[in-house]
């Protein structure tokens, strides 16, 4: 699809979700965005191997047609290449999944060549890395300063040769992103990073309005449903401490 037909990604953490967008996407992640988004953390450091399986095999479950990538959380591949194909092992046997995602550049490029040549489908992450925040101080935008951006570039190309089939650019400038982009030989899939490159990828929370602890800038929300859903509540609270539900259509 690079080059001719611009890829389509979401989140997803459950079948029910999996489901529902799985006709219309091209690939789903099953994010460590889930800490923040499904158990209420911080940030994506908290998540453990074992809860990541467990949703990655409720998404794979559910899907028909999207590839589904799931996310190797903080501390489970960082130590070694030998350590990140054990952890990719499991999530792709124990999941069903299609592919696993790391985050992480030039620094990472030998243990995603290490995985590649064992079978292991990799997608890569760059620029705004979300599971080294306690470094980068913060959910910060990259590539500000021409020593930045140079280094993406880098990092761009050092985990294309290492073997990986997409990339993901997260919070770059956008002229930066742009660069990244031309320097992949694979497909460059964007959030907050350029229209140019080849795909787009949103956390489905911030996409549909569930999520409203904050709202980076680079999301778009297409509607608002926790809202709906908090409205949904309120009346079935009222309607049962107001004796009106259950009705006589509601009993047996």
């Amino acid at each position: 699809m690079k080059g001719s037909t611009p890829i389509v990604g979401l989140t997803a953490y459950t079948a029910p979700m999996a489901k529902a967008m799985d006709g219309a996407v091209d690939f789903i992640l099953v994010g460590d965005s889930l800490a923040m988004t499904i158990y209420g953390e911080t940030s994506t450091v908290g998540i453990d191997l074992d809860t990541m399986i467990r949703h990655g095999k409720a998404v794979a479950r559910a899907c028909r047609h999207a590839c589904v990538v799931v996310d190797l959380p903080f501390g489970s591949y960082q130590k070694s290449p030998e350590q990140a194909f054990e952890s990719a092992a499991r999530v792709l046997m124990e999941s069903g999944c299609d592919a696993v995602k790391i985050e992480g550049g030039r620094e990472m490029a030998e243990t995603i060549r290490f995985l590649s040549e064992r079978g292991v489908p990799v997608m890569g992450h760059i620029g705004l890395t979300p599971q080294s925040i306690n470094t980068l101080g913060g959910f910060k935008i990259q590539g500000k300063n021409k020593a930045v951006a140079d280094a993406l570039v880098d990092s761009a190309r050092a985990v294309d040769q290492a073997g990986c089939f997409a990339v993901v650019i997260e919070g770059v400038m956008e002229t930066v992103a742009r660069d990244m982009h031309e320097a992949l030989s694979v497909p460059s899939i964007g959030i907050g990073a350029s229209v140019d490159c080849d795909g787009q990828i949103l956390v489905t929370d911030d996409l549909i309005g569930m999520f409203d602890e904050f709202l980076p800038k680079f999301v778009k929300q297409y509607t608002q449903v926790l809202p709906l859903i908090k409205q949904a509540i309120d009346t079935y609270a009222k309607e049962v401490r107001n004796r009106e539900f259950p009705g006589s259509e509601h009993t047996y």
